[in-house]
């Protein structure tokens, strides 16, 4: 199987190609660079604050008191759990659809995660969050938006005070998106957002924390390597506040470069035009995809307002083989699929299953069951509405095509034996 591709049309895009930074901010960086300051704090007064307003723009953006940038995703994922006073062993709660920097946050903090169950449309279990927490005695709950699928928030928040738990969000692929009109990343004590390439934001690595309350920001200033220059911030609490906290809070050099900054800050302008148009190439793909009797799209509630750099889908009533025959179909096409069934891990993906530092997390069969058909395909903005089509036809083309085989194998094989 595969001959007869030379003959299909190919995907001539390259998927993993990001937008330019917008002139602004090559423009801000060059300046930088001839400068050659580039640390966020300047001891002689000099105009260094473009991370100190990069904190106050996207605190504003989101909808946040405070924000402390720094140097990646986990980072602010492990600087939220610190704050939060994470005790070295203690259980910390995360849904099992995330990637590895996520378990890998709460191990940085000097805890340890404790997995819990995902659904048919990719979220997390609230019955099975509510059986963890009874079992662990988890506190503590990072609950991964991953790849902007939201939960159900309002049973989400309602088990978390039932359960007492302290809610920390990872919004690394959740900015711009909404539950109920509130925005993703204000449901929580602490939400963390990445600007990595690929993400909405793009800084190459980047991070941002983003709180309400005033002493964990405070700390959260100081662990990030502020010295005593934390005067500098203009997201921050009363400087009497981190003042209290400054012989008493470690620094952990977490900071983000003002390069970063300067390459970011125009995109932030820029960010509700082109969350619309990846919105508009997710719609059209889903649309295409839904075409195969094989694709299963997860059912996203009325109240969820999603903001999609990706699209994933299920594949259903194929094998673990059938499911790589449709891959390399797919690739032999120009279409890369990201699979999270794959026995081992590749590239940025990974499963529970590979995470044995994480430690015994017993069976979760339920979400290896569903990662086991599970399929990602990045969606640059470059993506044309004729490629997003044609996307959309190589995935049903390849489906289809192995499925058929298998059932005329099938029927071959009864044949045979009967």
């Amino acid at each position: 199987m595969g001959s007869d591709l030379a003959a299909l049309p190919r995907l001539q895009r390259d998927l993993t190609e990001p937008e330019p930074i917008p002139p602004a901010g090559i423009a801000r960086a060059c300046e930088l660079m001839r400068s050659g300051r580039l640390f966020r704090y300047g001891e002689m007064g000099a105009d260094q604050n473009d991370v100190a307003l990069l904190e106050q723009e996207f605190a504003a953006f989101v909808g946040r008191r405070y924000c402390v940038a720094v140097n990646s995703g986990g980072a602010a994922l492990c600087l939220a759990l610190k704050v939060l006073d994470v005790q070295p062993g203690e259980p910390v709660l995360v849904n099992g659809f995330t990637l590895a920097p996520v378990p890998g946050a709460i191990l940085h903090a000097g805890a340890r995660p404790v997995l819990v169950e995902i659904g048919p449309d990719y979220v997390i279990d609230c019955e099975d969050l509510r059986a963890k927490t009874r079992a662990s005695g988890a506190r503590i709950l990072l609950l991964s938006h991953m790849r902007g699928h939201i939960a159900d928030m309002d049973a989400v928040t309602a088990a978390c005070d039932e359960l007492d738990l302290l809610l920390v969000e990872d919004c690394a692929h959740a900015l711009c998106a909404a539950w109920g009109g509130r925005a993703i990343g204000t449901f929580g004590a602490a939400a963390a957002f990445s600007a990595q390439t690929y993400k909405h934001l793009n800084a190459g690595e980047g991070g941002f924390l983003v709180l309400d309350d005033d002493d964990r920001t405070a700390r959260a200033i100081l662990h990030s390597g502020s010295y005593m220059l934390h005067a500098q911030h203009r997201s921050a609490p009363p400087a009497e506040i981190i003042t209290a906290w400054e012989e008493l809070t470690p620094n952990f050099s977490m900071r983000m470069t003002a390069l970063a900054a300067a390459l970011l800050r125009p995109q932030l302008d820029d960010l509700p035009r082109r969350a619309a148009r990846w919105n508009a190439i997710h719609d059209r793909l889903s649309h295409g995809l839904a075409r195969s009797q094989h694709v299963r799209l997860p059912m996203r509630p009325t109240r969820q307002q999603y903001s999609a750099t990706s699209v994933q889908f299920s594949l259903v009533g194929l094998g673990e083989l059938d499911i790589l025959a449709v891959l390399d179909r797919c690739a032999g096409r120009g279409l890369p699929i990201k699979w999270f069934g794959a026995g081992r891990q590749q590239g940025f993906t990974s499963a529970p299953r590979n995470w044995r530092y994480a430690g015994d997390q017993g069976a979760l069969a339920r979400t290896h069951a569903i990662l086991a058909g599970l399929c990602d395909i990045r969606t640059p903005l470059s993506l044309t509405d004729e490629d997003c089509d044609l996307v959309a036809d190589i995935v049903c083309e390849a489906t289809e095509t192995v499925a058929c085989a298998c059932a005329v194998a099938g029927e071959t094989g009864r044949a045979a034996t009967g």
